[in-house]
């Protein structure tokens, strides 16, 4: 599970571990090391963190946000929220009980004691932040400040500024805020492309609203692609709620990302968190000082990854690319020729290595600019000319459902697939926008088996367009049991590969 962790304002009672103890080879029962032993390497003694922490701490800040709470017009008599408002307030910010000044213990505050009023700002949650320049730039997560109504920038020396969102971006979950300062500590941005898995970095934030907490650990990889927009920097630092925002940096005093999420099943540290990588987050932080927003590229496509099954059938060397599914009627790809069934190698002469390398490149593309897309297509790489238009939320590419009726098909056996199919009809291939095709009037054996239903329309066996019911089984019929194959179906908007391997005669 990867949760973010930007936390509300609890106390903590924190147990101390012991450390271990050095032994001597003697106490352990090793000889000595001679003169004449042999040497393996040269000792690497562990690092001294002080000095860094102490050049680059005054510029991390932490983070608090208020919301006022918004009742809906319930609530008691007297306007203050009622036992279910509260409860639900409870419960999203504070997880069932809402702290109070001398009650560690976090308990419920009992019915009758005074409760905020509606209009009254309650503290929403706390996170961390970093100083970008000495006029008052601050970056931070954009799930530390979404939802809240005031934020508040604290540094170490306990100077506490009324922070204004300049900006948010959820994709990258990165946000930029300013704060009316002049002359202020801020630190200094690292190169996330030349950070090497292994090397030191620490983590300072105010993990449970300890401010200016400094953790320590390695880079344990980089790329990691955790199914969102941006592939992020994994570590073993420890980062726990309330470090959302903060700086993960090198041992050069540079930041190389932004603290942003954990892998957790527990809902603390397991040794497992997330950075957002600090070159896409300076970008994206250009345009939020200048615009507000980020604008990015589309080219309305939808896709999936390409498994090696799918490779080896289709002819490509390794599994890399993106598979195109869906392409959105009228939209640029479509405009630009690409099909349900392309495999797209590289956009703009940079490899796709993985289906989520796309929406990246493409996204970081100028609006309007012409833009190369390298395909691959029954065995052969074609490059298609696209024009780069801006991405819209939640835009959903839609194409025909391919509900006209059957008329008179030709239905044949079940082939060596298990598959039953008929002819589309001629209204059903201008509903789908197809120019042949056959629909699965039932599914056993081996393609049953592989996730192909009735309704289903296949259009491609192999690299081969499929245009009818007799072409179709005379290929199937010609299949060799012993390599998988792979058909292209669709199922109301959505293509995708499916491998199959024929029965046995």
């Amino acid at each position: 599970m990867k949760n973010n962790f930007a936390a509300g304002s609890k106390t903590l009672s924190a147990l101390l571990v012991s450390a271990s103890v050095w032994m001597s080879p003697a106490v352990l029962g090793m000889a000595p090391a001679t003169a004449a032993a042999p040497v393996t390497g040269a000792v690497i003694g562990l690092p001294d963190f002080a000095d860094l922490v102490d050049r680059v701490g005054p510029a991390v800040v932490n983070i608090r946000t208020t919301e006022r709470l918004k009742l809906g017009g319930r609530g008691n008599a007297d306007g203050q929220p009622g036992e279910e408002e509260m409860q639900e307030f409870l419960r999203r910010f504070f997880g069932g009980a809402l702290p109070q000044p001398g009650n560690p213990g976090g308990k419920t505050v009992p019915r009758g004691r005074r409760q905020a009023p509606s209009d009254e700002p309650v503290q929403r949650g706390v996170g961390s932040g970093f100083i970008l320049s000495a006029d008052g730039y601050v970056m931070t997560n954009a799930h530390v400040v979404d939802g809240a109504d005031e934020v508040f920038v604290t540094l170490t020396d306990k100077r506490e500024f009324k922070a204004k969102v300049l900006g948010a971006d959820a994709r990258t979950d990165v946000a930029v805020l300013k704060i009316e300062g002049d002359k202020l500590p801020f630190l200094v941005m690292g190169d996330s492309d030349k950070i090497r898995v292994g090397e030191w970095v620490i983590a300072i934030g105010s993990p449970f609203n300890l401010e200016n907490t400094v953790t320590a650990g390695i880079i344990s990889a980089k790329q990691r692609d955790t199914g969102d927009y941006l592939a992020l920097i994994q570590s073993d630092v420890a980062v726990n709620p309330g470090n959302s925002g903060g700086p993960l940096i090198n041992m050069r005093g540079e930041v190389i990302g932004i603290n942003s999420q954990i892998a957790t099943l527990s809902g603390g540290s397991n040794g497992i968190s997330f950075a957002v990588p600090i070159d896409e987050a300076i970008r994206v932080s250009e345009q939020l000082k200048k615009n507000g927003k980020v604008t990015r590229g589309r080219i309305g496509v939808q896709i999936g990854e390409v498994s090696k099954e799918v490779a080896e059938s289709l002819g490509l060397k390794s599994a890399q690319g993106a598979e195109v599914s869906l392409v959105e009627p009228g939209g640029p790809a479509d405009k630009a020729g690409i099909k349900a069934g392309d495999i797209i190698l590289k956009f703009n002469g940079v490899p796709v290595n993985r289906s989520s390398d796309l929406p990246r490149l493409v996204g970081g593309t100028a609006l309007a600019s012409k833009a190369t897309v390298t395909v691959w297509r029954k065995g052969q790489q074609l490059d298609l000319p696209v024009t780069v238009a801006e991405l819209e939320a939640d835009k959903a590419a839609k194409a025909g459902k391919g509900k006209g009726g059957k008329a008179e098909p030709e239905v044949a056996k079940a082939n060596a697939l298990g598959l039953k199919v008929s002819d589309l009809t001629a209204e059903q291939k201008k509903e789908l926008g197809v120019d042949g095709g056959v629909v699965v009037d039932s599914a056993e054996g081996v393609a049953g088996r592989a996730g192909v239903q009735e309704g289903d329309v296949l259009l491609q066996l192999n690299n081969i367009e499929v245009k009818d019911v007799k072409q179709f089984n005379a290929a199937v019929a010609k299949l060799d049991a012993k390599k998988p194959s792979v058909l292209l179906v669709r199922r109301g908007d959505v293509a995708q590969f499916v491998s199959v391997r024929p029965s046995a005669k």
